[in-house]
Parts: C-alpha cells; sequence; structure tokens
C-alpha cells in the first residue's frame, strides 16, 4: 500500500520556499525534512491543501497567494508603541522583529520606524501580502500515532519534546 499525504497522517517533505522574484526564503536543504502532522494547523492551509494526495517520492510545485499562506497586510496591525514600553537596554533597530507577550500569548512585530520617542510596530506576519512558492518532495508518510493526534502535532525520533 502506497502511503500517501491525508489528514491525520505525519508527513517528512523536503521544501524550498521562494518569493515571486526567485529569492529563496526558506529551505530545507542540507537540513533534516520537515515533519507535520497533516489537518492540524502547524501548516499554512494552502501548503496541505497542495501537498494532499501526494506519496513517497512525489515532487509537487504551486504557488500561493496571500489568502492562501499569510493573509493579506492589515494596515491597521502598523501601531505606535511609546519608547518608553520598551526595556531600556534594548538596542532598537528598524527592520528588527521584536516577540513580546500578549493577553492572546506570544507575538511578534517588525519595527518600522523609529522617532524620538515613538516607535512604529507592525504586527502584520513579515510574509503578509505575499505571494508564495514551493517545491516540496515527499520523503516519508507515516499514520499519526494516538498521542500525536492528542497533541495536535508530529513528535520527532524518540518521542515528544515539549
Amino acid at each position: 500500500m502506497k502511503e500517501t499525504i491525508e489528514q491525520d497522517t505525519v508527513a517528512s517533505v523536503h521544501y524550498t520556499g521562494t518569493f515571486v522574484d526567485g529569492e529563496v526564503f526558506d529551505s530545507s536543504e542540507g537540513r533534516d525534512p520537515l515533519v507535520f502532522l497533516v489537518g492540524h494547523g502547524q501548516m499554512i492551509s494552502g501548503f496541505e491543501q497542495e501537498i494532499l494526495g501526494a506519496s513517497v517520492g512525489e515532487k509537487r510545485e504551486f504557488t500561493l497567494t496571500p489568502d492562501r499562506a499569510y493573509g493579506e497586510r492589515d494596515e491597521d496591525a502598523v501601531q505606535q508603541i511609546e519608547k518608553s514600553q520598551f526595556p531600556e537596554d534594548m538596542d532598537l533597530q528598524v527592520g528588527m522583529v521584536v516577540g513580546a507577550h500578549s493577553d492572546q500569548g506570544p507575538i511578534q512585530f517588525t519595527i518600522k520606524e523609529i522617532n524620538e520617542d515613538i516607535v512604529t510596530a507592525d504586527f502584520n506576519h513579515q510574509m503578509a501580502g505575499m505571494t508564495l512558492r514551493f517545491n516540496v518532495e515527499v520523503i516519508e508518510v507515516r499514520p499519526a500515532s494516538e498521542e500525536e493526534l492528542a497533541h495536535g502535532h508530529a513528535h520527532g525520533p524518540g518521542g515528544h519534546h515539549h
């Protein structure tokens, strides 16, 4: 029986993600394959939809528009934060990605501008509004264990590491 990627399987894939201009933004080249539990929100939705039904050894290439990747940019997600909100010893730089804690858990934002007392923070995902291309090769597919399904993600070799 040939294993194919479907809901509740654990897929191992090698992939390269590029922007439309061909610039690589992420790749598993020279690293271990990416392992994920299918259908549990670990990957962007379009990636999962495009890889469903692929079998071991199969290669797929697809392009995801922002609505199937990280969403469109939301200008309301650009906010001004008083510099006094940041730790004093923090060396703030434009373009820097800062992690913070919110009521909804950890969030990240990119510093767009720094004026005297005000920092302009962009809470959009860094790839929001971008069309992404992926080349994916399926390395391995196996049924997920009950423990993996309960936890909602794949466990690596030697059990899980939380």
